[in-house]
């Protein structure tokens, strides 16, 4: 029976502990700009020649239309006329510059964060991805990049091409006609008003949408990676149901959050006709009992004030955009601020070469608060020596190879090996020491030939041939569409899963680690297939130090050395014969297992 129970446990692994980020916006917008200063230099240029432009398009009105009313004077209808076509064509070209430097810096951006994302992941321990959701993963690295780029995008829009648009009309306004100025800006702290109102509900809508998203995401990974389940137990609808669950909450809380958005527009519209309607009846009393307004003039304001309404309510709506895509930040930086689960020693040491002894000195682990799975466990394996695990199911043999490996640290005692405590070793040296296969192989999308040399990547092509030999692979490579260039699927799904084990078992060969670890390597094999590959292990377990978790009777009984856990510690130690000849855990479950003591020829005391 397989140990799973020791490395998968959600309930008992360590918790995460994150950092809150103090001032998102303020820290975000650093990165962006320390990263990519000058495209956004240059975007911000462009914004400025935007905005300035905007604002001669309002002023040269009151030129165009006192040079038409002036049509005496073709000269300078002439000139207004180059005039007006070298303003939008300033324009146009800033426009364009504006939208390329920022869709630049902002990909950037993305890409920049989802990198430092996926380094802040591969450097965690096993622990943290034991209680972290895959599609919880996912969302931060895709959705809260994405939400990064949208709010510095927003930001450096808004608070520059939209406000110095919106100032530069103003300036227009104001310069043209005071008093109907003061009156159309009485609609900023009205609208504002209303903003507020709508951001206190944004956040928690958008917090919810985004996990409906990751729900989304962990049905799509749970039905692609489970389909043969959901098939032989007719599940479609179950699952079909959990997905549109899912799929109706994120519309819901989307149509929710547009909703939001929406409403700033008829609450400016509303404003800005009240605004406009008000300046209207002002100027009218202005034009016939007030100061005189020449047309040029009072066409000149008209356009800025129509002009200053889209640059205004997109500022309004800014707020709101802002606090959706804040969420989404916050999910980025809680990644990026997540203490590392495992790290090296500040002065760690290469591992010195040695013959590959190991010894747990005292070893106790638990998953964070649960139960110790391991308790005061002290033994060495001996160099050139293969050691059998055996035990029942949550006794603790993979734990004691994930500790050996340092997927994880003890929570009490010392490994170590050939004397040095691994803690304080570099995780390279360590670890290319190690040869590995477990019961669940994994293999990358990627072709049969790199899967084999992911384990020594600077590996000639003869050196992979000879491996996948000595791990029986060779001819059913060679029989493949492409052989060596097969590409695997996902997971190896292209291959049968004694296929996808011998590959696993050629990795490991390949590998040349002093130390080897097997956990139940032959599990998935064929009887014909497994001889041949357990006649490699043979070779390859000569001089190194071997520990395998062993289920089966052959691999049990070519062991130098048993080992027996119960209960995470270690109950008894010997041969197989010498085990049989005891009343203990070993004899117990080896007559479960294989019905008696009588296929070894052995005699046992009666009890």
């Amino acid at each position: 029976m397989a140990d799973h129970n020791d490395t998968s446990s959600r309930d008992a692994a360590p918790a995460r502990t994150g950092r809150p980020a103090d001032n998102l916006v303020w820290r975000l917008m650093k990165d962006g700009l320390r990263s990519q200063g000058w495209v956004y230099a240059i975007g911000i240029a462009a914004m400025v020649a935007v905005a300035a432009t905007s604002a001669l398009t309002a002023w040269v009105m009151e030129v165009i239309i006192d040079a038409l009313t002036d049509s005496g004077n073709r000269a300078r209808v002439a000139g207004v006329a180059v005039l007006v076509m070298a303003i939008f064509a300033g324009k146009g070209i800033a426009t364009y510059i504006q939208t390329v430097a920022m869709a630049r810096a902002g990909n950037r951006i993305v890409a920049a964060n989802q990198s430092r994302l996926y380094r802040k992941l591969i450097q965690q321990g096993v622990s943290f991805f034991t209680v972290t959701d895959s599609s919880d993963i996912l969302l931060r690295v895709t959705q809260s990049a994405q939400r990064a780029r949208a709010l510095i995008d927003l930001l450096v829009t808004s608070l520059v091409r939209d406000l110095l648009t919106l100032v530069g009309l103003i300036v227009v306004m104001v310069y043209q006609q005071p008093v109907l100025s003061m009156v159309s800006l009485i609609v900023g702290p009205l609208a504002m008003i209303g903003i507020r109102a709508i951001l206190k509900r944004v956040r928690g809508i958008v917090a919810k949408e985004l996990m409906s998203l990751g729900e989304i995401m962990k049905v799509m990974q749970e039905t692609a990676k489970g389909i043969r389940v959901i098939k032989i137990f007719s599940m479609e609808p179950t699952m079909t149901d959990r997905m549109e669950d899912a799929i109706v909450a994120v519309e819901r809380r989307s149509n929710a959050v547009v909703r939001l958005q929406a409403i700033t527009s008829p609450l400016m519209e509303t404003l800005s006709g009240f605004a406009i309607a008000l300046v209207v009846w002002v100027s009218a009393l202005g034009l016939f009992g007030g100061e005189p307004t020449s047309p040029g003039q009072l066409m000149s304001f008209v356009t800025a004030l129509l002009m200053a309404y889209e640059p205004a309510k997109r500022l309004m709506r800014m707020r709101v955009a802002v606090e959706s895509n804040l969420v989404g930040v916050r999910m980025m930086y809680e990644l990026m601020d997540q203490d590392d689960t495992l790290t090296e020693a500040p002065h760690a040491v290469d591992l010195v070469p040695g013959p590959g002894a190991v010894e747990l000195r005292d070893v106790s682990f638990s998953y964070g608060a649960g139960q110790p799975v391991l308790s005061d466990v002290s033994i060495t394996f001996q160099a050139g020596v293969t050691t059998a695990l055996v035990g029942p199911s949550g006794s603790g043999k993979s734990t004691l190879l994930n500790l050996v490996m340092r997927l994880y640290d003890p929570t009490g005692g010392a490994v170590l090996i050939d004397g040095q405590d691994i803690s304080g070793l570099t995780f390279d040296s360590l670890r290319h020491r190690m040869s590995f296969v477990g019961q669940d192989t994994f293999l990358f999308s990627a072709s049969v030939g790199e899967n084999i040399r992911v384990s020594r990547p600077d590996a000639t092509d003869e050196e992979v041939f000879a491996a996948a030999r000595a791990a029986n692979a060779h001819e059913f490579i060679l029989a493949l569409p492409q052989g060596y260039d097969t590409p695997v699927g996902e997971n190896g799904a292209f291959l049968s899963g004694g296929q996808r084990q011998r590959l696993s078992i050629a990795r490991a060969i390949l590998r040349r680690g002093e130390i080897l670890l097997l956990d139940e390597a032959t599990s998935a094999l064929d009887a014909t297939s497994e001889a041949a590959v357990k006649e490699a292990l043979r070779h390859l377990t000569a001089g190194v130090t071997s520990i395998v978790i062993a289920h089966r009777l052959s691999t049990i009984l070519e062991a130098d050395r048993i080992v027996v856990l119960d209960q995470g510690r270690i109950v008894e130690t010997g041969t197989a014969a010498e085990l049989l000849q005891q009343d203990g855990v070993f004899r117990d479950l080896f007559e479960k297992q294989f019905g008696g003591t009588e296929l070894l020829g052995i005699e046992t005391p009666q009890g």
